[in-house]
């Protein structure tokens, strides 16, 4: 087999010059909807005016008092001079507001707790004396992560959603390929949404919950446009919508009257780690570089008027490989015109990132922004074990985003409209395009040793669309603040999945025939059916109603209803092929000699009428009623002590991926033909037989051969899908109290999660009896298929999750006058599920109900994270978090008491009392030039103490085995990042 030239991908380091010259020209597109932005409300003084005036930005909103009290929303996060002027007499405070924070400062008297007192006229003085405003009669689970906390505690990532770990109930793991996920409770990661500058960031066709985050060592964001952001962890809204988990809602940085600006450079690699167990042992060392950097820039254009902002990230990996020839051969048993392929490597991974934003105050009732972000990734990946690097894939990630708001504040009425423009593409590609070669042991095609050539994993797949929505408050209703909102998505969502693209061919290493494949596997488009491709154009709808009613000066109730209605072509309009129909109602050759295929499945409980489309067979779904109840009593009248509490339902997405495959599973299938050679004869002709050519190395040579399909399996899909939901409920206390001379916050809740309805693939294969499983046995029966075909795979709804949880959260937070913070979360989970968390195959057992209730995987009963950020003088910042878990159930295959009955979805806890710990830390000093220039260095520690870490296989038991087995020990071991910046 000739050999191809190998030509390692290099990123090319961006120019920051480039970077730094380009900002001005960003079109860059920002929705601030209303649930980023702030809200100031309380008592006043009758006849009062109030005005408020961000310190940064000039933005100013002013208000009259209406029946003794004032309400002021639509408020980008920041510091504020509030001017309260009555009887000629004018006096002023200094507060800062938090992201999406409602937050209540009586101005009739006294300020309340956390509000600053004396006078606050100039910058200095306001920044000074403006602490954040507690918030504490909201009925959200709600905890926020501050930009001192994303600048200053310890990260290896620069994912800003690590941060969201310190909030009880959150979960942020990262594996040791370096691919991060979030998740809230017992639910996974797909069900969560980010809204950043109050747009979804939802992935619609891929898992992750977030665009971009499936199978990603990528951040979804640049951390350094990030301002603050809050974790909702139940309980939110009606205008949150697309989510049945946790809600993560984020505000990016915006320009001010000051030219600002920074550059940063990190870096760590594999000599700044420990060794891990393995490695100690005489495992190979797993070499590893990673480097961050970026730059920010933002300012004035026209002062108090218009503003940028621009910001540039760039992560690059390389991640080594070890070749491993599979079926024990060392390599000293591999043909020489092989060896070079068994040679060590590095695979490649760039990821750039861009945000721009403009901010346009038109008037002291107007607002425009217009913000860009674009995320390009490029990886190589599957290169390592016995898959050489020419037979990799080159993965290709981006996401483009595109916001333009338009707020408009008049009297009591406060209007936020914006339109955005979104393209995301997934498009995982072979290395090459051409022949793979694969080297086998014997007569098994699938016993590999070593495969080279060109790859045969072919994917795109994305969405691309435009959205308007409307958010409309009414403040001038006594005692009631109204909000309504609407919002239309048209939505084009892509999947292509090829496969086996390049074709495979299978050479008998042991026989030593490594001129003439006897095996070949491939992929073809399915004539009159489709080519693995599928594009549908969706319609998203959502309205809702939200009242919150401050019935008493104590008593705050929170009522919203809400209403989404998705179409989705592609699902409702499918016509079940003719040709399925035919097979599906043939006579099955395994029973009687009259028994169809469809009364096989009806006698193993299953009717074909239910999952068969003519294409008026479905409807889309529209019973997505949301109601969002909640309400928070003060019990002592000054905010100080919170009773609060919630219940409300909320509606998430089946994944476009998971649906698609009723079309496209079948319309390029896998198929599969023998050659007739010396070591592997076969009569030419009969089955899948054939007399080697040549001319089947050449690309498209083998589609005519794949138009009969066999083998193909078969996707079908219930005709009364729904859309999975959660039902959640709460109820807690919140305090504020005084302790060594500065202010604590605490929270302590007790919440109740049930989803359900979520999506899942079982297996419709059944024996001719209509049994799944042989007598005293747990085999899966593959070879039950549909006659003449595959696999039955039928979708449908059904996975469930139960949490019940206890969440704790203490915090002092990080001031100018103290100069430290620290936070505690505590989460005590009880938690269950009735199939493996993230898994949408079923495939085990006839039904769902064979699973039976399981711990909730992955979920740990105690979960605690502590940190700390202090001042410790010289221009030294430290900081810390602590991590402790107890340990998380896994699942894997248990094959203990014997091959023919291994159990494949037994579930294990070790046996410790710690699961996962860590301790990291930073330490970053500043240096003060003396002109408008500041240097920076910072030391990060991770995993500090070396703690070690399990990563559990899939695979843990084979007969005989005691003990479950354990696998490699998951990164970091102890590493040391360094880090390099400027401000100016």
């Amino acid at each position: 087999m000739k050999q191809r030239n190998r030509t390692m991908f290099r990123p090319n380091r961006k120019l920051l010059s480039c970077a730094l010259a380009s900002c001005l020209a960003m079109a860059a597109p920002h929705v601030m909807a209303q649930s980023t932005s702030a809200t100031l409300r309380g008592a006043v003084t009758a006849d009062s005016t109030v005005t408020v005036t961000n310190v940064d930005t000039g933005l100013t909103r002013t208000t009259k008092a209406a029946n003794g009290n004032y309400n002021i929303g639509g408020l980008p996060p920041g510091t504020y001079r509030i001017e309260v002027n009555a009887g000629g007499q004018t006096s002023s405070r200094a507060v800062t507001l938090a992201v999406g924070q409602t937050a209540t400062l009586n101005l009739q008297e006294a300020p309340p707790v956390s509000a600053p007192t004396g006078d606050a006229t100039t910058l200095d003085t306001v920044r000074v004396t403006a602490p954040v405003l507690v918030e504490t009669t909201t009925s959200e689970v709600a905890t926020y992560v501050s930009n001192k906390q994303i600048e200053a505690l310890p990260q290896g990532t620069r994912n800003f959603l690590a941060f969201a770990d310190t909030v009880p109930g959150m979960q942020f793991s990262q594996d040791n390929n370096g691919f991060t996920s979030l998740r809230g409770g017992a639910q996974s990661a797909n069900n969560i949404n980010v809204f950043i500058d109050g747009v979804g960031q939802k992935n619609y066709v891929l898992k992750g919950g977030v665009s971009g985050q499936d199978t990603s060592a990528g951040n979804p964001f640049p951390q350094l446009a990030i301002g603050e952001y809050k974790v909702i962890t139940s309980n939110y809204k009606a205008e949150f919508d697309q989510i049945s988990s946790a809600a993560v809602v984020a505000v990016t940085k915006s320009g001010t009257n000051e030219f600002k600006g920074n550059f940063f450079w990190d870096r760590y690699t594999n000599d700044w780690r420990a060794r891990t167990l393995g490695e100690k042992n005489g495992v190979p060392v797993v070499d590893y570089k990673e480097e961050h950097y970026g730059m920010a820039l933002g300012g004035p254009i026209l002062k108090d008027r218009l503003h940028f902002f621009f910001t540039y990230e760039s992560k690059e990996q390389m991640r080594p490989y070890t070749m491993t020839p599979g079926r024990n051969y060392s390599p000293a048993m591999i043909p020489a015109q092989f060896q070079d392929l068994l040679l060590p490597g590095s695979q490649a991974f760039q990821e750039d990132l861009y945000f721009g934003k403009l901010s346009w105050q038109a008037g002291d009732n107007h607002l425009v922004e217009l913000t860009a972000k674009r995320r390009d990734e490029v990886a190589e990946i599957a290169a390592g074990g016995s898959n050489s690097f020419e037979h990799g894939t080159d993965r290709d990630n981006t996401d483009d985003r595109i916001d333009l708001r338009y707020q408009l504040t008049w009297g009591d009425w406060l209007n936020d409209a914006h339109l955005t423009y979104e393209k995301t593409t997934w498009g995982p590609r072979p290395r090459s395009i051409g022949p793979g070669y694969v080297l086998v042991d014997g007569g098994n095609w699938r016993d590999t040793v070593l495969q080279a050539g060109s790859g045969a994993d072919y994917q795109d797949k994305g969405q691309k669309g435009i959205a308007l929505q409307n958010d409309l408050t009414f403040s001038g209703w006594q005692n009631h603040t109204l909000k309504m909102g609407v919002k239309y998505k048209q939505v084009d969502l892509d999947v292509t999945e090829r496969a086996f693209f390049n074709p495979q061919f299978h050479y008998d290493l042991a026989a030593g025939e490594l001129d003439i494949p006897y095996h070949v596997t491939f992929g073809g488009a399915f004539a009159g059916i489709g080519d693995g491709s599928l594009q549908t154009e969706a319609k998203q709808f959502g309205i809702y109603l939200q009242d919150d009613w401050q019935v008493t000066d104590r008593l705050l109730l929170n009522l919203g209803l809400r209403w989404d209605y998705e179409e989705n072509p592609s699902y409702t309009d499918y016509v079940t092929p003719a040709a399925t129909l035919a097979a599906l109602n043939a006579v099955d050759p395994r029973g009687n000699g009259t028994q169809t295929y469809a009364q096989t499945l009806a006698l193993g409980g299953i009717n074909l009428s239910d999952y068969v489309s003519n294409g008026s067979s479905r409807d889309n779904f529209k019973n997505a009623w949301q109601p969002r109840l909640g309400f928070s009593y003060d019990l002592s009248g000054d905010q100080r002590h919170v009773i609060f509490g919630g219940a409300g339902r909320s509606y998430d997405r089946n994944l476009f991926d998971w649906l698609s495959l009723e079309r496209n599973k079948h319309s390029f299938p896998e198929n599969e033909l023998t050659f007739n050679t010396p070591a592997h004869p076969c009569a030419v002709g009969v089955g899948n037989c054939l007399a080697w050519d040549p001319a089947y190395l050449q690309p498209g040579a083998l589609a005519a051969l794949a138009t009969a399909a066999p083998g193909r399996e078969i996707t079908m899909l219930r005709n009364d899908l729904k859309a999975p939901y959660s039902d959640q409920f709460s109820i807690g206390i919140r305090n504020v109290f005084d302790l060594w001379g500065n202010q604590w916050n605490s929270s302590v809740a007790v919440t109740r999660v049930v989803s359900k309805d979520g999506f899942v693939f079982s297996l419709g294969n059944r024996n001719p009896d209509g049994s799944f499983h042989n007598p005293n046995t747990l085999s899966i029966p593959w070879g039950a298929g549909v006659p003449g075909n595959g696999s039955l795979i039928l979708g449908s709804n059904g996975l469930e999750t139960k949490a019940s949880s206890l969440l704790v959260s203490l915090e002092k937070p990080y001031t100018q006058s103290s100069r430290w913070g620290t936070t505690l979360a505590y989460t005590y989970t009880d938690a269950e599920e009735n199939r493996e968390f993230g898994e949408h195959y079923a495939l085990h057992y006839p039904t769902l109900a064979g699973y039976g209730w399981s711990n909730a995987g992955g979920v740990s009963k105690h979960r605690l994270v502590l940190t700390g950020i202090g001042d410790v003088g010289w221009g030294v910042t430290a900081s810390g978090k602590l991590t402790l878990a107890t340990p998380a159930p896994w699942y894997g295959t248990n094959c203990s008491s014997g091959w023919d009955i291994c159990d494949e979805q037994d579930q294990v806890e070790p046996d410790t009392t710690i699961g996962y710990k860590s301790f990291d830390m930073a330490l970053e000093k500043r240096w003060d030039t003396g002109t408008d220039l500041g240097f920076k260095v910072r030391l990060d520690v991770l995993n500090a103490f070396n703690w070690v870490n399990y990563n559990y296989p899939r695979w843990f038991r084979a007969p005989g085995d005691g003990a479950p087995r354990t696998n490699e020990q998951l990164f970091p071991t102890r590493t040391v990042k360094l880090s390099f910046g400027l401000d100016w």
